[in-house]
């Protein structure tokens, strides 16, 4: 079985493979042929495509600038990559000069720190923004290695024209992620970018190394600085989190991952009364329920980790959940958007999650609509949670102008949902006049 993350299979011609996944890309970009993608294009390009198509990139466009100067300069040198520059530079960095690639390193959100590499190449990628400060995550460049690798959380080659921007196709890179050791967060990715002789098995294999180096380095300066383990606890979008520490993932159950979504959002703990409450419907239920499940969390996690009188988590936690909201109170909702992954512990009945779920479901929605940004809503109502939120439906379908390929799919969306809602057609809306008012999505009221 051939590898799905390399580009190019063995004995493969690459001209005869650039020819034909670029007349599927023209097909795909123009709409000639809708979807699917064809077979011949690899399962996570295609999927790429989509979610490029689905947040509005524009194939001719060039990917944005989000820092410059002193911005750029303040944001990199805090960053935790920083310290692991020298490592890339000792691994990546001569290739790159000599062989006339470029070494590149990305944050979280697709933004990258450092571009470096042979300067003629570096000239050349400048014309298509591949430059530090600028996003190359998939939201805002389209389908690319590092965006992809960001995406999937797994190291890709991503070959000429499988690249969703037209002007990034004379190109190919290979990319890997990179996660904070004790956490598991992801902390950006590693790339090279170059010609069309990077897509071979061994650049894959270089940069996912490469990563890995970084991160056994992060974890050495950890343990020199007597760092206390962190956490990172996952609970967006599923309904058993994950809480990772010291780098080991532990799958939590139902109701022990309520109990640590619970404690994370009270550092200063909980006494087991209020937990019951923060758990059950029954304000008469006998307590030592509440504690019996609290010392079984407790033998799973170990002393270190979870105190009592009052309950609290003992370390750091960096909770999925709490990222976005910190991104929403920066004012960053496409990053707060990026960040989310599904409503919180959506299984979950508990009165105390059920809270915290719609709070955060309803400052994300809120801060989504007030960017009338036509991407973010593209992307939020293209998402399972939204897929029937009319209200920004009919949003998407005030801004998006009239020669938009998405605009009579928006439109025939808002008719049906609002058929569906039994509301009548809003003349306005239902004809995509710019200006049209906006409705209310009827489970919001």
């Amino acid at each position: 079985m051939s590898n799905p993350w390399l580009a190019l299979r063995s004995g493969a011609d690459p001209s005869e493979r650039i020819g034909q996944v670029g007349r599927a890309h023209e097909r795909f970009v123009t709409g000639e042929t809708g979807d699917p993608v064809p077979d011949q294009v690899r399962g996570v390009v295609a999927d790429s495509w989509r979610r490029s198509a689905g947040a509005l990139v524009d194939p001719d466009a060039t990917a944005p600038i989000d820092l410059s100067d002193d911005e750029l300069d303040s944001y990199r040198a805090g960053h935790p990559l920083a310290a692991v520059l020298p490592v890339f530079r000792d691994l990546l960095g001569g290739i790159a000069d000599d062989g006339e690639h470029i070494m590149a390193v990305c944050d979280a959100h697709g933004r990258m720190l450092w571009v470096e590499g042979h300067p003629r190449v570096l000239r050349r990628a400048e014309a298509m923004n591949f430059v530090a400060g600028a996003r190359w995550d998939e939201r805002h460049a389209g389908t690319n290695a590092p965006g992809v690798a960001l995406a999937v959380d797994h190291s890709v080659q991503i070959f000429a024209t499988e690249h969703f921007s037209r002007l990034v196709q004379p190109w190919t890179c290979a990319a890997a992620p990179i996660h904070d050791p004790l956490t598991g967060r992801l902390l950006g990715a590693i790339d090279v970018t170059g010609g069309d002789h990077l897509a071979n098995p061994h650049s894959l294999a270089l940069v996912r190394a490469t990563a890995r180096a970084a991160e056994a380095h992060l974890a050495g300066l950890a343990r020199a600085a007597g760092a206390r383990p962190g956490a990172a606890l996952t609970a967006l979008g599923r309904d058993e989190a994950v809480l990772t520490v010291d780098g080991r993932p532990v799958r939590l159950g139902r109701r022990h991952s309520e109990l640590v979504v619970l404690l994370a959002c009270h550092p200063e703990g909980r006494s087991g009364d209020q937990l019951g409450l923060d758990l059950y419907r029954d304000a008469m239920l006998n307590p030592v329920t509440v504690r019996a499940e609290l010392s079984r969390l407790r033998r799973i996690l170990g002393p270190a980790l979870l105190d009592s009188r009052p309950y609290r988590l003992l370390v750091g936690l960096d909770a999925d959940f709490t990222a976005v909201t910190r991104l929403l109170d920066q004012g960053r909702v496409a990053e707060a958007l990026d960040a989310y992954r599904g409503p919180l512990l959506p299984g979950s009945d508990a009165p105390g999650v059920v809270r915290l779920r719609r709070l955060l479901d309803g400052q994300l929605r809120a801060g989504v609509l007030a960017t009338r940004d036509p991407a973010l809503l593209s992307a939020w109502t293209r998402a399972p949670w939204g897929g029937d939120d009319l209200e920004m439906w009919e949003a998407l379908a005030t801004l998006l102008p009239p020669g938009s390929p998405r605009r009579p799919l928006t439109l025939d969306r808002v008719r049906h949902l609002r058929g569906e809602y039994g509301l009548a057609a809003r003349p306005g809306t239902a004809t995509g006049r710019p200006g049209s008012p906006v409705g209310r999505h009827p489970r919001a009221t």
